[in-house]
């Protein structure tokens, strides 16, 4: 696999559109670029055993914790017209190069 530059990244708001968590919207929490995956806040709830860890103040048994999911399904909402969406580049006048919703044309980075 290629590695690419993602459209995605840390603190979007995302919805899912494929799996058995298609339609649920959330923030994401870390991004693995290289991978192409992501977590995504309160979707792909996966179960782990966890031995207790006093040093670190983990408690043991079974802890639910959110898995990565492919970044090819899931899909950046834009903050403007709070729809799923493609997403486009813009050079700013200032000269940034901010992140774009391709429906309303909106920007997607504050």
């Amino acid at each position: 696999m290629t590695r690419s530059a993602l459209s995605i990244r840390k603190n979007d708001n995302v919805v899912v559109l494929a799996g058995r968590d298609r339609g649920k919207r959330g923030r994401v929490l870390s991004v693995a670029p290289a991978k192409a995956r992501v977590v995504v806040e309160g979707v792909n709830l996966i179960k782990r055993h966890t031995k207790p860890n006093p040093q670190r103040n983990i408690k043991g048994g079974i802890v639910e914790r959110e898995g990565t999911i492919d970044v090819s399904n899931v899909q950046v909402v834009c903050p403007e017209c709070s729809r799923p969406t493609r997403v486009g580049n813009r050079l700013l006048a200032d000269g940034r190069k901010v992140r774009t919703c391709r429906k309303c044309e909106g920007v997607i980075d504050k």
